[in-house]
């Protein structure tokens, strides 16, 4: 194994999150549509041999974490295999899942048997009947069964991710930092980005990470703490006593990009060097033309340089709209 691969502007670049399907069983309102969502063809999306491969590559060249992502990665056939390959992998030091939690009671077990210690699982409200409003699909009580079965076979961290819209959740956001109190979850709340096209934007939904810590201070004192193990990018607070912690996301009012350590690669076997970006590096058509380890070693290095030095998206809701839907990109 290598040492991490450098980008042009000196970021040790260690962190790899591979999208394994764009489907997904939820229909997140602020994520895709209800109906009508485009889809890759059975073809477009990388094969299992095709991800093993690549994540080897990667942890050759010096990638030492690796995320597995959707869509909703739980709803694809024998993830727990690659997943079990993956974790096997000399190099390699963490493996981790992101998930919406509506099959985790099922495969929570299993995912830990198939190497994964960690989880993200995503969270925007406590409120059964507002989940269905977020999601359209009532399943509330099975995500949270399946976040305490993460928690009982011994999954940790678990991180909590809530996306907050005003007028829709916002009013949550205490509660949903009280978790932290009696659990040792680490809930983390995230600003709205640009993944739909323009006119589904209201910018009346857009909560500033300012405006939610000013919430959160109302609590109680917040203390500065340690986040979980990782280079990631939220700021972290505990409340006095609590078992967990409080992240602060803000991709938007307060960018993370001198310190972003991550690619991306997509379903269909695209490289992203940014989230927010429109540029891409086709793997799958180097791997199904039949090149080496080398050329794709050396084509990824050269995407890894040209990684820009931050992204574009200058304002909350401008005119820009990032280029795919993050169940395309992976979240």
């Amino acid at each position: 194994m290598s040492a991490p691969p450098m980008d042009g502007y000196d970021r040790r670049i260690d962190y790899l999150r591979i999208s394994v399907t764009d489907r997904c069983n939820l229909r997140c309102r602020y994520c895709m549509p209800a109906e009508g969502v485009w889809k890759l063809g059975h073809e477009e999306v990388l094969r299992y041999e095709e991800i093993m491969r690549l994540a080897a590559i990667a942890v050759r060249m010096g990638i030492s974490k690796i995320r597995i992502t959707g869509g909703e990665p739980l709803v694809r056939k024998d993830i727990l295999y690659l997943c079990a390959n993956i974790s096997r992998l000399e190099g390699l030091k963490s493996l981790s899942v992101t998930t919406n939690g509506v099959l985790l009671g099922e495969y929570a077990e299993k995912l830990f048997s198939a190497g994964i210690r960690r989880l993200n699982i995503s969270l925007d409200t406590l409120k059964p009947e507002r989940f269905f409003q977020i999601t359209r699909v009532d399943c509330f009580q099975q995500v949270w069964e399946g976040i305490l079965a993460a928690q009982r076979v011994g999954i940790s961290p678990i991180k909590l991710n809530a996306v907050i819209l005003r007028g829709t959740n916002d009013d949550e956001i205490e509660d949903l930092a009280r978790l932290t109190v009696d659990h040792p979850f680490h809930v983390r709340f995230i600003e709205l980005m640009p993944f739909r096209p323009q006119e589904e934007h209201s910018p009346s939904e857009f909560v500033s990470s300012d405006e939610i810590l000013e919430r959160l201070s109302g609590i109680a004192p917040l203390q500065p703490a340690a986040g979980p193990e990782g280079n990631g990018p939220a700021v972290h607070f505990r409340l006095p006593g609590a078992l967990g912690t409080i992240g602060i996301i803000s991709p938007i009012t307060h960018h993370f990009c001198a310190k972003c350590n991550r690619l991306r690669l997509t379903a269909d076997g695209k490289l992203r060097t940014c989230l927010f970006a429109s540029e891409e590096t086709d793997l799958r058509q180097l791997l199904r033309n039949g090149a080496t380890d080398a050329s794709i070693m050396e084509t990824i290095r050269k995407a890894i340089l040209s990684k820009p030095e931050r992204h574009s998206l200058e304002r909350p809701f401008s005119r820009k709209c990032i280029s795919r839907p993050m169940f395309a990109i992976g979240g």
